[in-house]
């Protein structure tokens, strides 16, 4: 089999009521399509057997996260792509074929995201995606299309192929052979952020992580934990810093670290000045939990280090995207300047 299109799900019936029908009909021939189950109390399970027979199951002993989820699935799937799917994800015609098409011209890339759209309202990009992913000089994630919360209306402005620093989970397609090489997500990250360093990861082994526009899906976003969830602003605040302190170059680490400690304390007390009480709790306890796993951090990078084959500048922007965003008002990934984008 070429092809595993496998969808994470956790107690998304309802998801699957509503997707799981495009992706069968837009689905590639020489693919199969799985549902791993992340130890679901709904009837996830049940719906499936008695609707889709054609559809594999993979049932996850407990629910790991999308992280755990994918490697205990992934281990028992033989293909030579992945193309993991978020459940709330609407497909359409003919969105497989153009990036696999591209990986297979060029050995190089190790992944690929489509144009990620917003399902409830199509004519816009969706956050977690967008047209690709960057990150600025402090490992603070970004995409062409969406800017913090400015997101774009799609005019066919990011209609190319290019590489990208990061792509994103919701619709990512990786080869298989390079997934297990570098031995999947991080498990610790749990949720968030996991494909940004695995991409990040890839790309410092000399691979190529792209962006390709010929295909699009339609993602509902927030279908496990919404924006403003707590847990989520806790899962985003340390799953970055550990992605920083992973995968950064020895150069200037220990300063950005700082930096990061210093933004990371003006967000949490915007959010204690707006009245959200919650997510400054929740940067307060994302902060704790990173000082108390930083020693195994730092034997992850110490581990990564024998392996890199150099560090990639490749999609980083090289200024503060903090600053140009909220204190000089660029607010679209065009009217960014630098070399490296």
């Amino acid at each position: 089999m070429k092809i595993a299109v496998v969808i994470l799900n956790w107690n998304g019936k309802k998801f699957l009521e509503k997707f799981l029908p495009s992706v069968i009909a837009n689905n590639a021939s020489d693919t199969q399509i799985i549902v791993a189950d992340n130890a679901s109390t709904d009837d996830s399970i049940s719906f499936l057997t008695s609707n889709y027979a054609q559809v594999r199951i993979i049932k996850n002993a407990i629910n790991g996260g999308f992280a755990k989820g994918y490697n205990d699935a992934l281990k028992l799937v033989s293909a030579e792509y992945y193309v993991l799917l978020n459940s709330d994800v609407e497909v359409t015609p003919n969105w497989i074929e153009p990036i696999i098409k591209l990986m297979d011209d060029d050995i190089s890339i190790a992944a690929c995201q489509p144009k990620i759209k917003d399902h409830n309202k199509k004519t816009h990009f969706e956050y977690a995606g967008a047209a690709g992913g960057f990150i600025d000089k402090y490992a603070y994630p970004f995409c062409r299309g969406r800017i913090f919360s400015t997101i774009e209306e799609d005019k066919g402005q990011y209609n190319d192929t290019r590489e990208v620093f990061w792509a994103t989970g919701a619709c990512l397609f990786v080869r298989a052979q390079y997934y297990q090489k570098i031995q999947g997500f991080d498990e610790d990250f749990f949720a968030h952020m996991e494909e940004i360093d695995l991409c990040w990861r890839l790309k410092n082994y000399g691979y190529k992580v792209m962006y390709c526009a010929d295909s699009t899906v339609y993602h509902v976003g927030g279908g496990t934990l919404n924006k403003t969830n707590p847990y989520k602003t806790f899962l985003n605040f340390r799953n970055n810093l550990m992605l920083l302190s992973k995968n950064h170059p020895p150069e200037y680490f220990y300063m950005k670290l700082f930096i990061r400690f210093l933004l990371d304390g003006i967000a949490g007390s915007k959010f204690l000045l707006s009245g959200q009480f919650s997510s400054f709790l929740a940067v307060i306890k994302a902060h704790f939990s990173f000082y108390a796993s930083f020693g195994k951090t730092l034997k992850k990078r110490k581990l990564l280090k024998g392996q890199i084959k150099q560090h990639t500048s490749t999609a980083v922007y090289n200024h503060s995207i903090i600053a140009d965003y909220y204190l000089r008002g660029k607010k679209k990934f065009t009217e960014l300047t630098s070399e490296n984008l």
